[in-house]
């Protein structure tokens, strides 16, 4: 190919990226140009991802780069709380066995490599007195985990707010430690505990999975061994954002799910939205459907919630002194189960009356459907009524939702009344259906798309999915590497992930943290980028933001909560080390801007402040005076 020359003609990295971001969102033509097609057609063939080795972990956007690196090693925290799935019968009667649940996994070769665990003498740095680590076998990664067991252990039925906010310290206590958690808790509440979970929750970077069974995992035959086992690999694997529950192969948004049989293994349902992922030959995921938090605030759990609430039924002939009584003080708060699509008889003043003195009086009545599928709306009489009363419609949510997002608003006593009930109908994660202001464009509308498709002579949906979901990774992380806003947005409106990585597992942050465009990463951190994914070498966008010296950047991701792997801690002591002996201030600045220990040993047991003690030079002899500032 001939060298192209500076001219004119030569256009710049950037504006080609330009050009793209116009291709990208262009509208359709109908008559393509074939010199284009031509051109397009040459650049498709000569980048596009060929297929390797068949994954076990994979996602629905089929490309490469979401299979799992080989070295990597994830670690999961299983909080045991209780339930079915670690019970002993007693007296003919189901009950919680304490001290019993890891002994058995131990045995279980599909939940713990036993000879993994001795050959790396595992046993001798992570098990404690309370805690108990153990590895799945090694599949393309290995997966690592401890379980936190609860004392006492817990029937489901027994669980009241306080055990909510018990969890959700251990979670936040433990958040920098590990990659994802497993929650093992009884089937009759877990909707409730996983829905107030996920408001709890604030600004959550990584998964939480709920997951039990319905059958003891020491019964022979049981549902609880494919249960943890697929929550553990999904926990360990996939950065998905959310409180879910994990049950019979499907992973489930934690405030969509009701349970909906109890004699059943297919035990919950999510009747308004699809499940996240199904665990079948491959494990796919729905990145389309995953909820992200779209912030850059660090990560809290909010312990604060409000029990003055409840949950009111309507049936034929419910009296008006009944509907009065329940919303008497202490009452705060009802979820409101009304008929059909929100519905209650409109020829029943005294009723209608009791619900509009309650809001009145400054107590929040949620209106949800008493169906198992649909949502609240105001096409009825009937319905407009209770609309004009007073009551906030509550959409499709689940019953549990509602009433967990009652006791999680209520708790916010910087709010009035007026701004709780705006914030009871705002969709605060993924627990209802949100309106989206304006169309999207579509693949079929992008003209760059549409070359590719006629190219390959594609025509169906899911083959123009595959080719976006192939191709737009690495177009992604091209943009960020020149900082090219326009074509991110162009490519994020064609409804790809911008949390996918390419060939290497490396992500548009990762990019755009290497480069040091702040404005970008600002910008993907705006539109749910995670700052935990980790590509092929086990690199966080942080460690990257440290390697090329990006101060501001470095800043940004440690605000939204980005911090360093333990995989990336484990050579620290000798690089900062090294940095010492080179006399790189900037170096270590980095470092301990991203949370480093200046204090960690190197390989020969030095410390970087011991290193620094030999060098007869001011600046690294005030290091200990800088160290100790808010740099």
């Amino acid at each position: 190919m001939a060298e192209c020359k500076k001219s004119t003609s030569c256009p710049s990295p950037a504006s080609e990226m330009t050009s793209l971001a116009r291709a990208l969102s262009h509208s359709r033509l109908s008559q393509p140009d074939q010199s284009v097609i031509k051109s397009h057609t040459s650049v498709y063939r000569s980048n596009v991802v060929q297929p390797g080795r068949r994954r076990r972990l994979s996602s629905s956007n089929s490309v490469e780069s979401l299979d799992v690196s080989p070295c990597a090693e994830a670690r999961v925290l299983v909080i045991n709380t209780g339930g079915t799935i670690g019970m002993m019968y007693h007296n003919n009667v189901l009950s919680p066995e304490p001290n019993a649940f890891v002994k058995a996994l131990r045995k279980l070769p599909i939940l713990h490599d036993e000879q993994y665990a001795l050959q790396t003498h595992m046993y001798d740095y992570y098990s404690t007195s309370v805690t108990h680590t153990l590895h799945l076998p090694p599949l393309l990664c290995l997966c690592l985990y401890t379980v936190l067991e609860y004392s006492p252990l817990l029937d489901s039925c027994n669980m009241t707010t306080d055990d909510w906010a018990t969890i959700g310290k251990d979670i936040e206590k433990h958040y920098e430690k590990y990659d994802g958690f497993v929650i093992l808790h009884g089937t009759d509440t877990m909707a409730y505990t996983a829905s107030a979970l996920s408001f709890m929750c604030e600004h959550l970077g990584k998964p939480v999975i709920l997951t039990g069974s319905q059958v003891p995992i020491y019964e022979m035959r049981n549902d609880g061994r494919d249960n943890l086992l697929g929550a553990l690999l999904i926990a360990g694997q996939f950065v998905i954002p959310e409180v879910c529950l994990y049950f019979h192969n499907k992973l489930y948004r934690g405030n969509r799910v009701t349970k909906v049989d109890s004699g059943s293994f297919n035990a919950f349902n999510s009747p308004n939205l699809a499940p996240l992922a199904n665990a079948e030959v491959d494990i796919k995921i729905n990145w389309d459907t995953v909820w992200r938090a779209n912030t850059t605030s660090r990560f809290r759990v909010s312990t604060q919630m409000n029990r003055n609430v409840g949950l009111l039924r309507l049936f034929p002939g419910i009296t008006a002194m009944t509907v009065k009584s329940f919303l008497q003080a202490p009452m705060e708060a009802i979820v409101l189960e009304t008929y059909g699509s929100g519905n209650a008889p409109d020829n029943r003043a005294d009723l209608l009356e009791e619900f509009r003195n309650a809001t009145e009086r400054g107590v929040i009545i949620v209106n949800c459907t008493q169906c198992l599928r649909g949502s609240v709306t105001t096409s009825y009489a009937t319905g407009k009524a209770l609309s004009d009363a007073g009551l906030v419609a509550g959409c499709d949510m689940t019953p549990e939702a509602a009433l967990c997002k009652l006791s999680y608003v209520l708790a916010r006593t910087d709010l009035s009344i007026e701004a709780k009930r705006k914030m009871l109908s705002q969709n605060l994660r993924g627990e209802m259906i949100a309106d989206l202001q304006g169309a999207k464009l579509t693949l079929s509308d992008s003209r760059f798309i549409q070359v590719i498709a006629k190219s390959l002579s594609i025509s169906c949906k899911e083959e123009l999915e595959a080719v976006r979901d192939a191709l737009t990774p690495t177009l992604a992380c091209a943009a960020s590497k020149i900082g090219d806003l326009e074509a991110l947005d162009a490519i994020k409106e064609m409804g790809s992930n911008l949390s996918l990585g390419d060939y290497d597992g490396r992500t548009p942050l990762h990019i755009a943290s290497c480069e040091g465009h702040l404005n970008v990463v600002q910008y993907l951190l705006s539109q749910g980028a995670t700052v935990y994914a980790k590509d092929r070498y086990g690199d966080t966008p942080l460690r990257n933001a440290v390697r090329f010296r990006h101060k501001e950047v470095v800043k940004l991701l440690r605000k939204t909560g980005a911090h360093f792997s333990r995989d990336e801690l484990e050579d620290a002591g000798s690089e900062l080390c090294s940095l010492a002996a080179s006399a790189d201030i900037k170096g270590l600045e980095m470092w301990h801007l991203a949370g480093g220990d200046l204090d960690t040993p190197g390989y020969d047991g030095q410390t970087p402040m011991e290193v620094v003690s030999v060098w007869d030079w001011e600046p690294l002899s005030n290091l200990q005076t800088w160290i100790v500032k808010d740099v």
